[in-house]
Formats: structure tokens, sequence, C-alpha cells
């Protein structure tokens, strides 16, 4: 008996640690997101949730065993990878580059997101007090010394930021034969606005800092199996929330005609997803304490996560485990901090929360493919893994998560270029086809390199064989 508690225990911390993945990308910019994609669309754009938690699973799972196997998290390994080729520095300062204004576009949401969170319940206080609060408990949360204590806090948050959302979403009754419909039967809808959408979507649960957090945190002796079972539970518990945030989104505009709900969509804010809580005589005031809950949590557990990945990815990247004393650690700190101090920044400035968020999620979405790619390339070097690289399949599956997030970034990217210049795509579905393989053709471009190396290192690994004997 002894022994299952014990097993069971393990099982629980495990979860618990895990947990800090899915605190980190579900922030207020998956509440705004995914409540203004369920309220823009109701269900359809569920498939879109459904595919961001498979792949998150995919590349996070990639991530972590890279640090289980080869002693190395995705920075170290990532240089390591390009150690003595001349291109390293540019890789190595595009991607600090793209995970540190990333991490500043999610904390300038995280901070604003948790403020309103706060103001669903406390609606008398000025919000001014609720940044510097809210900053001040992330500062501290940085200084720990141990990522351990700060994992295990935030997992617990999780679990009762998620309670907050599921209970919200189940007492507003939906359809769940139209969630199950939404769910796996992908539609894209020809409506302006539904590409940004999507693409945030999967920049809010497929987080590119979160990949090298997820890989620092990871426990040298966990084994494969372990790291697989909390990583599993904490990702699918962050999916089904988020998922539960849609049903919240789509019952604001539930009912509502056409043009009611394109002006609500329109100016959509945390007042709309306040308002629907309001109006269901069910559950009434109490809701909008649930959601102000889960908004807050959601805020706190992704205002420290963003700087503190930052950090971790800046340190990773440039200080060589033969030389540790080479750059001192205030300069990471400062990268941190750095963060940190433009989320507070722009919360003191009080700007519009909602696009704010919305577009960091999309920026996000945009560096995820050019992160992904890095990955892949690591998680398939032999030299690094032994034999614990990528399976056929599993290439198969990261193939088609990088091809679909370039597709929806690069589309998303051509139609704001071609708004802002105004200049009218004539011909979209053109235009989509021909993106649609150009990008299938950078994606088989790049596992066929892979491939062929793999091939090349077999070959030399037989003549070294057959030399021996």
């Amino acid at each position: 008996m002894n022994k299952k508690l014990a097993f069971l225990k393990n099982r629980v911390v495990n979860v618990l640690f895990w947990s800090i993945v899915s605190a980190a990308f579900i922030g207020p910019g998956t509440v705004i997101t995914a409540t203004k994609a369920g309220a823009s669309f109701h269900f359809d754009l569920m498939w879109a949730m459904l595919f961001s938690t498979f792949a998150c699973l995919l590349l996070q799972e990639a991530s972590a065993r890279i640090t289980i196997v080869s002693g190395m998290n995705l920075g170290e390994s990532i240089a390591k990878h390009f150690e003595g080729r001349p291109s390293k520095m540019l890789v190595l300062i595009l991607v600090i580059g793209a995970i540190v204004l990333g991490s500043a576009a999610y904390e300038t949401g995280n901070i604003l997101g948790s403020v309103e969170g706060l103001h669903f319940v406390f609606d008398d206080v000025p919000k001014i007090y609720f940044v510097l609060g809210i900053g001040v408990f992330a500062f501290i949360a940085l200084s720990m010394k141990s990522l351990q204590v700060v994992a295990k806090f935030m997992g617990s948050i999780v679990f009762l930021m998620g309670f907050a959302f599921v209970i919200t979403a189940v007492l507003l009754k939906p359809s769940f034969p139209e969630m199950i419909r939404g769910s796996f039967i992908p539609t894209i809808p020809d409506t302006s606005g539904a590409g940004i959408l999507i693409l945030g979507i999967i920049g809010t649960t497929v987080v590119p800092y979160d990949l090298f957090l997820g890989s620092s945190i990871a426990d040298k002796k966990q084994t494969l199996n372990d790291a697989r079972f909390g990583l599993s539970f904490a990702i699918i518990l962050g999916g089904l929330i988020s998922m539960a945030i849609m049903t919240v989104g789509s019952a604001i505009t539930e009912g509502m005609p056409p043009k009611a709900t394109q002006e609500i969509v329109a100016n959509f804010s945390f007042k709309s997803i306040e308002n629907v809580l309001f109006l269901d005589t069910l559950i009434g005031e109490n809701a909008v304490y649930i959601f102000g809950f889960g908004m807050f949590a959601a805020g706190l557990t992704s205002a420290i996560t963003a700087p503190l990945a930052s950090s971790i990815t800046a340190k990773s990247l440039f200080v060589k485990k033969d030389k540790p004393n080479k750059i001192h650690p205030i300069y990471f700190k400062l990268v941190s901090m750095g963060v940190l101090f433009t989320g507070i920044t722009f919360g003191f400035l009080e700007i519009k929360p909602v696009p704010a968020i919305i577009m960091a999620q999309a920026f996000n979405g945009l560096i995820l493919p050019f992160i992904s790619i890095f990955l892949v390339f690591v998680i398939n070097n032999s030299k690094l893994m032994g034999e614990n690289t990528n399976s056929i399949f599993a290439n198969i599956l990261m193939a088609i998560v990088v091809w679909v997030t370039m597709l929806i970034g690069s589309l998303n990217v051509i139609k704001a270029i071609s708004k802002t210049i105004g200049i009218k795509i004539e011909q979209p579905d053109l235009l989509f086809i021909i993106v649609t393989i150009i990008g299938f053709l950078i994606t088989a471009t790049i596992f066929l390199k892979i491939y062929k190396k793999k091939r090349i290192e077999k070959t030399e690994k037989k003549r070294s064989s057959n030399v021996k004997y």
C-alpha cells in the first residue's frame, strides 16, 4: 500500500511540476484569443485549439527529451548543433531576439490581463495599484533561486485556474454536438480577422519561449516515460481549459443576429465577457468572480514565466559549460527584468489590452515555425541524441506542424502587408495554393536535408565497423 501511495504521490508531483508549461501558455492571451474566437465563430475554430494542443505536446516532448538524453537544454543544444559554423552567431542572435521580443510582447498582455481579472472583482480599486502589486510579486518570484519551487507553485495555481474556467463553461450549458463538430471538422471562415485569430490560437498555445522553459526545467535524472506522463497530463489539461474559455466566448453571441454579432466582435473587450456572465441568471454574479480569478491567475503565472524563459534562453545560448563565468550572470537577470518592466510600463500606461494581447499572440505565431525548425534539427542530431532521435512517424508529425504554422503565418503576413499598402488580393484561392506549395517545398527540403545527413552518418558508421573487423 505504501508503494502505491508513493507512486501516486510521485505522479501528482510530476504533473504539478510540468504544469509550469501550461501555466506559461494559459495567460490572458489565451483567454482573450479563445474568447474572441468563440464570440466570432462559436465552435468553428475549436479544431485550431485541438491542433495547437497536439502540436504543443509534440514539440514540448521533443524539447524535454533533448535535455534528459543529452544533458543540455534546448538553447545549449542549438548552440552545440551550430558549433564551428559561420552562421552560429547569426542563428543565436536571431533566436534570442525572437524569444526576448516575443516574451516582452506577451508580458504586456500578461500584466494587462491579470489586472483586468482583478478589476472584474474589485472594480472600485484603481488599476495602477494592481499593476504595481503584480509587478512586485513577479519580481520576488523571479528573484527566487529554485525553479522547482516556482514550478510547483504555478502548477497549483493552474489547477485552480482550470477549475474556474471549466466550471464557468459547464454552467453556460454549451452544445456538445457543435463542440465535437468544430473540433474534428476544420473550417477557415471567409471573414476578416479569422486568419489572425487562428494564428493567435496557435501562437497562444504553442508558445516559442515555452519550449526553452520546458527544456530548461526538465530534470536530467527523470526518465523519459515520467516526463512524457507529466507533460501529457499538463498540456492536455491546458488544452481543455482553453476549450472551456472558447465555450464562454461562444455564449457571448449565442442566438444573436449577424449584425449584432459583428458589432460586439468589432468592439470586443473584457466588458463583453463580463456582460455575458451577468446576463446568465443561472450563474449570475458568482461567474464574474470565478472567471475574474481565472483571468488573474492566468496573467500572474504567465507574468512570471515570460521573463524567466527569456533569461534562461539567453543564458543557455551564450554561456559555455567549460567557461561558465565568461559572461556575468547579472546580464541575464537584466534580460528577465527588462521583459518584466516592459510589461509593467505598458500596464501603467493603461493601453487597451485586447488589441495588444491578440497582436502578441499573432506575433508569437509567426516566430513559432522559425523556432520549430531549429528544434527539428537538434532532435534529429544523432551526435547529441544517440538512439533517441525522432522516428520517421514523429518527423512526419513535426513536418505537419512546421508546415501548417508556416502556411498560416505567411498568409497573414501577406494579407497584412496588402491591407497596409492598399492592394486588394484579387485571387485569394490562388494565393493560398501558391503559399501552400512553397511552404510544403521548404518543409520537405528541411527534412530531406536531415535524412540525407542521417544516411551519410549511417554509411560512415558502417564503414568504421567494417574497418574494425
